[in-house]
């Protein structure tokens, strides 16, 4: 593919101009109207007092697809995927398996908004039905080889149940691979 091509295929997600955003302690923020109506049309962000906040994983995801460019608020040097990636990770334990997870199921097609109540990564929404209602799923992700009490899992598992959704357990393996399962009911 001719690096004209590939440009317009990285670029189609949002369109054809680079975002512009900077990096702030809870997030990268984005000010344009244009850019703010063109991504929140497709899921991303919080959009408040006419400005839009990106989670991190949902930067590092624009990021790794060459959409965004982003400056540190404070020094107005452009930002990077792994300076976002070591910032991300100064609040968030589990930072690479919150990345991992979006990134595969934005890649699949999926709008992923951040998550709520114990342990919920992200809240999934059906291609096309983001728009339309509420997530009808709720991600939990682990790694393997990550000790997970059934206590745990139970709670969440009640959590997402009590709110009418479909629990979806995403496993990171040593590869990287992800794999997803639907739960649907524990029992000991």
């Amino acid at each position: 593919m001719s690096s004209s091509k590939e440009e317009t295929k990285r670029n189609s997600e949002v369109g054809k101009r680079i975002i512009k955003a900077s990096l702030r302690d809870d997030g990268v923020l984005v000010e344009s109207v244009e850019d703010i109506e063109r991504l929140c049309a497709r899921g991303y962000g919080i959009q408040r007092n006419g400005e839009l906040l990106l989670t991190f994983y949902e930067a590092m995801y624009l990021c790794s697809k060459g959409l965004i460019e982003i400056k540190d608020e404070e020094t107005g040097e452009t930002v990077g995927f792994q300076d976002l990636l070591k910032r991300y990770e100064t609040i968030e334990k589990n930072a690479w398996v919150k990345y991992l997870i979006y990134r595969d199921l934005r890649s699949r097609g999926y709008v992923v908004r951040e998550g709520f109540g114990p342990g919920v990564f992200f809240r999934l929404y059906e291609r096309g039905e983001y728009t339309k209602d509420s997530a009808d799923y709720l991600v939990y992700g682990i790694y393997e080889g990550m000790p997970l009490s059934i206590e745990d899992l139970s709670q969440v598992l009640k959590f997402a149940q009590n709110l009418k959704k479909t629990l979806i357990l995403a496993v990171i393996n040593r590869r990287g691979e992800i794999v997803y399962y639907s739960l649907s009911n524990l029992t000991f």
